[in-house]
């Protein structure tokens, strides 16, 4: 300790060494006071310059826009507007050729005295193409983009095997129940209480509320053709539905169909056999109205809708359009073989449920 205090002793002496209060170095925490001051990028601007820029800016931006300068605008960046007339949707197509749906030289008085059996003509061979060729050939595109749709949803759940044996089951239950009908209809809608096959069938027991109000049937699974509009198909049935003589179509549904807009083209098809059955020599009767029948594999009432002769003469007019337009398409293509006779039931029977 002594000799600590020797030394300072000595170095209070000496005299570079102080111990009064001395200058202290500028110290400060700011970078603006340490080291040399940095030169703002901005004091370069030819500030009269920018000012002048920012103005000429401003005065060439327009206060407010307007429609006619925004398509101004647009004429200048993307050309000018193609104004195409959009279609007429309320504008109704008329067919260039009218042919009347009734045969004026047949009488519409209904035969009072009963049928002894219900005509039934076989289907032949004809140039003529059928009514379901007519409709497949001339759907429109939303109707085959929904088919195809269908299709590919039922590939892809059952596989293509699985599909092939669906469409071959709907084929074969649309048959049988054709047939079914054919036999309770033959017998004047009286079911034969023996027949069990018959009375559990589901869609029998689906359209048997139905049956009840069908009488005098003049003919089933009969074929029809059109000598003036060149086109021939097979009818399921033609007989009188409460009091009015109609040409029946029956289908088969796995989907309810309580309105006429469910049955797609199914319309079209029943006004085409009545137009041919009215001018076919081959019948004495002409049909006014049609009906429409949807029966259900469950036995749950089927749907009937009823075409009254206005409804009739609507239809008739689209399909008249949709052989004029089968008959440009024949022209322009050169297409499979026209007419062939159909297996037993297919111009009658319901395509897939959708």
């Amino acid at each position: 300790m002594k000799a600590f205090q020797a030394i300072c002793k000595q170095l209070r002496s000496s005299k570079g060494f102080s111990a009064g209060p001395a200058h202290l170095a500028g110290f400060c925490t700011s970078s603006y006071s340490c080291g040399p001051k940095k030169k703002n990028p901005y004091e370069d601007v030819d500030q009269a310059r920018y000012s002048r820029l920012v103005r000429s800016v401003l005065s060439f931006r327009d206060p407010v826009q307007t429609p006619e300068s925004l398509l101004e605008e647009d004429a200048l960046l993307f050309g000018p507007v193609s104004k195409a007339k959009p279609p007429k949707q309320n504008e109704a197509r008329v067919p260039r050729k009218w042919f009347p749906i009734l045969n004026p030289e047949r009488s519409l008085k209904p035969n009072t005295r009963e049928p002894s059996a219900p005509l039934k003509i076989p289907l032949q061979r004809s140039a003529m193409p059928s009514v379901t060729r007519v409709l497949q050939r001339t759907m429109t595109a939303e109707q085959i983009s929904c088919l195809e749709r269908w299709r590919q949803r039922m590939i892809l759940e059952l596989g293509e095997d699985g599909f092939a044996e669906y469409t071959s089951n709907i084929f074969l239950q649309g048959k049988r129940f054709h047939e079914a009908l054919e036999s309770v209809l033959s017998a004047q809608g009286r079911v034969n209480e023996g027949d069990e096959g018959l009375l559990h069938c589901g869609y029998i027991r689906s359209v048997q509320h139905l049956l009840e109000d069908v009488r005098s049937v003049r003919a089933l699974e009969s074929a029809v053709q059109h000598g003036t509009l060149k086109y021939a198909g097979l009818l399921d049935c033609v007989a009188e539905f409460r009091g009015e003589l109609c040409v029946i179509d029956w289908k088969t549904s796995e989907k309810p169909k309580p309105f006429l807009r469910n049955t797609y083209d199914n319309p079209l098809q029943v006004v085409a056999y009545m137009g041919a059955l009215n001018h076919d020599a081959n019948y004495s009767f002409q049909a006014r109205c049609g009906l429409i029948v949807v029966a259900y594999k469950d036995g749950s009432p089927a749907h009937a809708h009823f075409l009254d002769p206005e409804l009739c003469s609507h239809y008739w007019a689209k399909w008249l359009l949709r052989l004029e337009e089968y008959s440009e398409k024949d022209k322009s293509s050169d297409g499979p073989e026209l007419g062939a006779a159909l297996p037993a039931g297919a111009e009658g029977s319901p395509p897939p449920a959708r």
